[in-house]
């Protein structure tokens, strides 16, 4: 992993644990395995402990690892350092994904209920105001009570925000081409195709994985459906959305948005989107910041123990689901 992210990820209480479980070197970060050093680790390490920043590991790492079993990552998506060679070789995968995925959740949910009730709105009216007004007279559709809001994927933080959303008397739709029509009444939504959620929701709330075919899953043509006043909410990944045509969207006010992921990830000084008083847009941190590491080096730390103990891992990865998930 990075260098300087242990330190941030795992804690004083889950190093223990991690201690008392395997022989390891808590001083001993690899950001490269192609050093003499990651060479000595290689030769002996049964386990790998990945996270942020991890490199490849593909052949060459594994002919250097002769004892090597199994990768837990303290971290969400696994694409980036487990290769094809890892499936072929038999290496069992863990991940913290589920773990990563509460937070998102959290900060999605808290977008949609703060979007129905129209809160970047009323923000600038009241501060353009600075007077008493009939805020009930202006904002009499504003409210999260039986407002239509659209999840677009079932994966584990679509299915988190399902779950949260549920108690807020909200009607729920959800497009994901896995999920059959009693599946998402079992979430407690209705199956819809994507045309018809971007049509019918106040909020479209994005949680679909990054592949070939969701590349700007929603365009210009499923803005265009959007209500006005609707909001889009992304915390997925930025290419899943036509981010020109949203800026041209949102540059008119027709359309409100939340935005944790863009394209580039940093966007240039001059977007647009930094300044436009309908977009909350913020810098990839809806997942893990801050304390909320802990949990995701807690559920490695609880994976090892799973291992040393015999037992198969809780939150495995299995190579036939790495073409779908995140």
């Amino acid at each position: 992993m990075q260098r300087d992210l242990t330190g941030r990820l795992i804690d004083e209480h889950t190093m223990a644990r991690l201690n008392a479980l395997a022989d390891l070197d808590p001083a001993l970060v690899l950001d490269d395995f192609t050093t003499p050093e990651a060479a000595t680790a290689l030769a002996g390490a049964e386990v790998i402990v990945s996270g942020w920043g991890c490199p490849p590991i593909d052949e060459a790492v594994l002919a250097a690892a002769p004892r090597l079993r199994a990768v837990i990552h303290a971290a969400g998506s696994v694409k980036h350092h487990i290769t094809d060679a890892c499936w072929h070789r038999g290496i069992q995968v863990t991940s913290a994904a589920w773990a990563n995925a509460l937070p998102v959740a959290e900060y999605t949910v808290a977008a949609v209920l703060h979007a129905n009730k129209q809160l970047l709105r009323i923000r600038e009216d009241y501060r353009t105001r600075r007077a008493p007004y009939d805020w009930q007279a202006a904002y009499a559709d504003a409210g999260n009570y039986r407002r239509t809001v659209g999840i677009v994927g079932a994966s584990r933080i679509g299915r988190r925000v399902l779950e949260l959303l549920r108690p807020h008397d909200l009607d729920l739709l959800l497009h994901d081409p896995y999920v059959e029509p009693a599946e998402a009444a079992r979430l407690g939504a209705r199956s819809v195709g994507l045309d018809e959620l971007c049509a019918e929701s106040a909020v479209v709330s994005v949680h679909a994985p990054e592949l070939p075919d969701t590349h700007h899953l929603i365009d210009a043509r499923r803005l265009a459906l959007m209500p006005d006043g609707a909001t889009l909410v992304n915390t997925s990944r930025g290419s899943l959305v036509d981010q020109d045509a949203l800026v041209r969207e949102l540059t008119t006010g027709r359309l409100d948005a939340v935005i944790d992921v863009t394209v580039p990830e940093v966007l240039p000084p001059d977007s647009p989107l930094y300044d436009l008083p309908n977009v909350v847009l913020t810098p990839h941190i809806a997942g893990s910041l801050g304390r909320e590491l802990h949990r995701m080096a807690a559920a490695a730390a609880d994976e090892l123990a799973r291992y040393t103990a015999g037992q198969p891992f809780a939150h495995p990865v299995h190579a036939e689901d790495a073409h779908r998930t995140a």
